[in-house]
Order: C-alpha cells, then structure tokens, then sequence
C-alpha cells in the first residue's frame, strides 16, 4: 500500500514504522524505510471526480519487477521495484499505469484484472497528513456522486505521524461499474521526512476488510524512492 488529492540520493538504514489501525479490528504495524513527499488534488493534473488523481487508461511503458523482499507477505502478494523508485506490495499479477504530476513522482495505479480493485501510490504537498485531507474534503475538491465521509482519523504515535481517510462514492471517473466503491486513504511521513499517501479502492457490496487488509500491505512493504530500508532489530 488511500487532504487533497495528489498526484502521492540512497540514504542507508533509515528504518520508520507506520501505525495502520483497522478501525474495525485490532491494531497493525507497517515498516517503512524511504520517505517521499505528496501533492495535493488541486495541484494535481486530471483529477478525478472524487478528488484523487485520476487514470486515462494504459499507457505505461516501464516495467519493475517483483523485489526480493517477499518474505512474510501474504499469500497472492508481491514486493515490488516499481520504476519510480519505491517498494510496495501489490497483488501478483496486476496491471500498472501512471498519471504524471506536477509534484514530486507520477501517480501509480496497480488494478487487478477486471478493474475493481485499486491501489494507488502518490506525493502529498501539503504540510501535513492532517492538512492534506481536510484539503480533499473541503469543498475546493469535486467529489464524486454520492460521497460519503466514514471516517478520519490521526495516527499521529511517537515518531509517525500519518492520517486514515475511509469514504465512499457511488462512482469513479474512468472506473467500472462495480456498486458502491469503499475507499481507505492513508497519507503518512515516511524517513526522509517527506509525505507519501496509499490508497485502496475495491466494491463496498463484498466488505471492506478485503481494502484494509490491501492498504496494510502495501504500508508494511513501502519503501520510499532510492532509499535503502530494513527492519527494526529492537
């Protein structure tokens, strides 16, 4: 592995930990080692109708590769080298595109197969988790049909500072038809102090651990750009 909306050298051992709460469930913990900064929804190029980077479609043409650091994922998941420089976790065997931003790295998409399910990787430019989604839920932002806030919550604890966003829209520009989509955003500071944001989208009709359990992931494998991570010893 959900403010505004964004468009989301090697620095060896950082190490920083990120506080994923499911709000249903019991507490997660997600290591992370390289930092990245975010760019807000109105800073970002083709916006969505609910305020995060939209996706024309295919047009990738880079090609990462699935990172060595697989182990303790769960079953069907990946670590993976994405061409913009960061580890995530992904799903094997879905498709990547990007959207170019005006701030920091390209937007990137990861779906699976028949498109219902989302993860996204973005730079946030506000000056905070917090800050930057009471940009994405002030009216500044176009929502999309049938938005509805769940819920927002700081996950601010000792040395992370973060923010967890979970709503849903009736619709998403360019997406499929699928109900009602359920989406978690988590916008974070990562070791070099900058700002990524990951967010998971997927149907509400089939649950919403299924998102959860995607955004958790992705955090517990991320990797900033061009920075070397590893795990705490103590």
């Amino acid at each position: 592995m959900l403010g505004g909306a964004a468009a989301v050298g090697v620095v060896v051992g950082l190490v920083v930990t990120l506080v994923v709460r499911d709000g249903e469930a019991s507490d997660g913990r997600a290591g992370a080692g390289r930092a990245a900064v975010s760019a807000s929804a109105s800073q970002s190029p083709g916006a969505s109708d609910s305020g995060l980077p939209s996706d024309p479609g295919p047009q990738e043409t880079a090609t990462g590769s699935p990172s060595a650091l697989n182990s303790d994922l769960p079953a069907g998941f990946e670590a993976y080298d994405d061409p913009q420089g960061f580890t995530v976790a992904r799903p094997t065997g879905w498709t990547r595109t990007t959207v170019s931003s005006q701030y920091g790295i390209d937007v990137v998409h990861y779906r699976s197969p028949d498109g219902g399910r989302r993860l996204q990787v973005f730079e946030v430019s506000e000056a905070s988790p917090e800050e930057s989604h009471e940009l994405f839920l002030s009216d500044a932002v176009p929502k999309g049909p049938g938005f509805t806030e769940l819920s927002l919550e700081n996950l601010d604890d000792g040395d992370f500072t973060g923010s967890r966003l979970e709503y849903l829209v009736d619709s998403l520009k360019g997406e499929p038809d699928i109900g009602t989509w359920y989406v978690v955003d988590e916008r974070f500071m990562a070791a070099d102090g900058k700002l990524y944001a990951i967010a998971a989208y997927g149907a509400d009709a089939d649950g919403r651990d299924d998102e959860r359990e995607l955004l958790r992931t992705a955090l517990g494998a991320f990797c900033p750009p061009y920075t070397t991570c590893g795990t705490d010893a103590g």
